[in-house]
């Protein structure tokens, strides 16, 4: 059988193992093939082609539910429930979702693009499940990265309450989340992963006690305690633990010898109350290349599959905005010890390896723990140091209260640097750095800011360091600068909340904040052309906001246009509009950002046509707004 001709899962019931292991083969052979040409995650799914197979071989996926923790290991998934015919579209607009989306195939249950949520949803459809009657199985795939979350710990806790309720949790343990694990519980699992196995012991203990003439077929209390006690000698240490807190544990497995999967999982099935299965894989299984690398191969651009070296730009980009961070960052370090970066498991997405290179005792990596990261930064701003807790937009969202409860009312002096701020491209909704705006700048105490290019960039790392009077943070994109001018070192601090008024006009006034200044600058020109003037100022801070410029410009131009790339509800144009009718400056106001929508994959220049946020697109929008000019077609 082809891999192509599969579009059920439970086609792959009755196959051999032989047969399985041809399918394994095509699959991994579609995943390398897709993600050379169009770029995406490689390693993880790599890593789990023979656990997906062995799994749906013995599940009925008419009724059984599989939930995958994030969606970056669920490729081989995508191609056994329909979609390998249309996988060559992953992650581009239109196409193939990077993560599991429950409204793009009926087989994925639970859709997540952030870690450690799988147990707390799949313990919720279990228990659904009993109250209605029902009795199909559900299984909850989570990585060994993604135990380091405490949301994870927390389902464990509760599932192992629940004795009766039916429950498959299969540790995916391939030493890695995106960054190497950090943590105890990753340290026990690596300790399993290199002991001589013992599981044999128990394997069939019972069936030797039964043997045993004076016993029969059922144990005595005393034997049964006999039994379990010699089971706990025979249990690596970490078996222990989660048998301890309610689990049948199962292994540590080979996730890559198919036979010994199915008759693991078929097993698994016939025990009642919460069972984990403890799955040993190597991630980037079957190409050597990312087997050697698990970091810098954990996602790839598209790359040569021969040599595993990205192709080539078709011209050379300025440095990202990451790149630009992170030198910022150790220069400063270098002269000042109290500096200490903080990850939350994505030191290479930040830029932080960087400081872990050159300044390790100025760097700490927390794992998969957002709200740990930021109460821990809180922590160390109490003693003096200065903490930089540099974590995505989109993750931060997650630490929602330790930064509220633990930082601003306390009025700690944290650094907070939210890379990917804004419309991130092919990781879609999940990831898209829409919120910060809105849900920090209701926050008492917090100061907020964008740069307009990387060499703002630069003066606003300078400025957060040297904030010492409560929290700020600093929001940027994804993906490269506009290339202008960097300094090495002498970069000077920018006034709190003070503005730049980067051109005169007297036709309309154009607020813009961080990377929708540019636009502005660009709609600006576009509009001359048309012989409408325009003023625009490069906003800076959104918290506080810079109303000595603003409201003077606002109250002589008479028309105000705001420009952001993020949620327009509760966002900078909010800001500005709240602030000009608080102070009874009732002006027309135009808001330029993103609407009320979530904004799947797609590359962002194409997310940014569809939303009407080109500089073209907005210049037409403005004429028809202010100037009664209808708006011709523009692509």
């Amino acid at each position: 059988m082809h891999l192509s001709e599969i579009t059920h899962p439970n086609q792959l019931h009755g196959l051999s193992i032989r047969q399985l292991e041809e399918i394994a083969r095509q699959i991994r052979e579609k995943h390398l093939q897709t993600i050379a040409t169009s770029g995406g995650h490689l390693g993880p799914g790599l890593g789990v082609v023979e656990l997906t197979l062995g799994l749906y071989q013995t599940l009925d996926l008419d009724y059984d539910k599989v939930v995958w923790d994030v969606g970056h290991q669920a490729y081989p998934h995508k191609m056994l429930t329909g979609r390998y015919n249309r996988f060559h579209t992953l992650r581009q607009k239109d196409g193939i979702a990077g993560y599991l989306k429950r409204c793009e195939n009926k087989f994925d249950h639970f859709g997540a693009g952030h870690a450690s949520t799988s147990i707390s949803s799949a313990l919720g459809m279990a228990l659904a499940r009993d109250r209605k009657g029902q009795n199909f199985k559900v299984a909850a795939v989570i990585g060994d990265g993604a135990l380091t979350g405490g949301m994870a710990l927390e389902a464990i806790n509760h599932a192992g309450h629940l004795p009766h309720t039916k429950l498959l949790v299969v540790l995916n343990d391939n030493e890695m989340s995106i960054s190497p694990n950090v943590g105890a519980i990753p340290r026990y699992l690596n300790k399993v992963r290199l002991s001589e196995p013992m599981q044999f012991i128990t394997d069939n203990l019972e069936e030797q006690f039964k043997n045993l003439p004076f016993v029969g077929e059922s144990l005595s209390p005393d034997l049964q305690r006999l039994k379990e006690g010699m089971k706990r000698l025979a249990v690596p240490k970490v078996g222990a633990v989660f048998e301890e807190l309610g689990f049948t544990y199962i292994g540590p497995v080979d996730g890559h010898n198919l036979e010994e999967l199915i008759s693991t999982f078929t097993n698994a099935h016939k025990l009642d109350g919460p069972v984990l299965v403890h799955v040993a894989t190597t991630k980037g299984k079957g190409y050597a290349i990312a087997e050697a690398d698990k970091v810098g191969y954990h996602a790839q651009s598209p790359f040569n599959l021969a040599t595993g070296k990205a192709l080539p730009a078709k011209k050379p980009k300025p440095p990202g905005y990451s790149k630009v961070f992170a030198h910022t960052l150790v220069t400063l370090a270098q002269n000042n010890p109290k500096i200490i970066g903080i990850t939350a498991a994505m030191a290479t997405g930040t830029g932080l390896n960087k400081l872990q290179e050159k300044l390790p005792d100025q760097y700490i990596d927390v794992g998969i723990a957002e709200q740990h990261a930021v109460t821990l930064a809180a922590g160390l701003a109490c003693e003096g140091m200065r903490p930089v807790a540099a974590i995505y937009s989109t993750f931060l969202q997650r630490a929602y209260d330790q930064i509220i409860h633990d930082v601003c009312i306390q009025n700690l002096p944290v650094f907070f640097c939210l890379d990917r701020a804004g419309i991130v491209g092919a990781d879609g909704p999940t990831h898209q750095g829409m919120y910060d705006i809105s849900y920090l700048r209701c926050i008492p105490n917090m100061v907020i800011m964008a740069p307009k290019d990387e060499a703002e960039l630069q003066r606003m790392v300078v400025t957060g360091i040297n904030h010492t009077d409560g929290p700020i943070a600093m929001r940027y994109p994804r993906g490269s600068g506009y290339g202008v001018p960097l300094m090495e070192d002498g970069w000077e601090a920018l006034p709190i909340g003070k503005a730049e008024l980067l051109r005169n006009g007297d036709d309309l006034l154009m607020v813009g904040y961080g990377t929708m200044v540019y636009t502005a600058m660009q709609t600006a020109e576009i509009l001359s052309e048309h012989g409408i003037e325009a003023t625009v100022i490069n906003a800076r801070f959104v918290k506080p906001l810079d109303t000595e410029l603003i409201f003077p410009l606002a109250q002589k131009i008479g028309r105000v246009v705001t420009l952001e790339e993020g949620c327009l509800m509760g966002g900078f144009g909010s800001a500005v509009a709240e602030a000009l009718m608080d102070n009874d400056i009732l002006v027309p106001l135009k808001r330029f950002g993103v609407p009320d929508q979530l904004v799947d994959h797609a590359k962002p220049d194409e997310s940014k046509a569809d939303l009407g946020l080109t500089g073209s697109q907005i210049a037409e929008q403005i004429r028809a707004a202010f100037f009664n000019r209808q708006p011709s077609s523009v692509s």
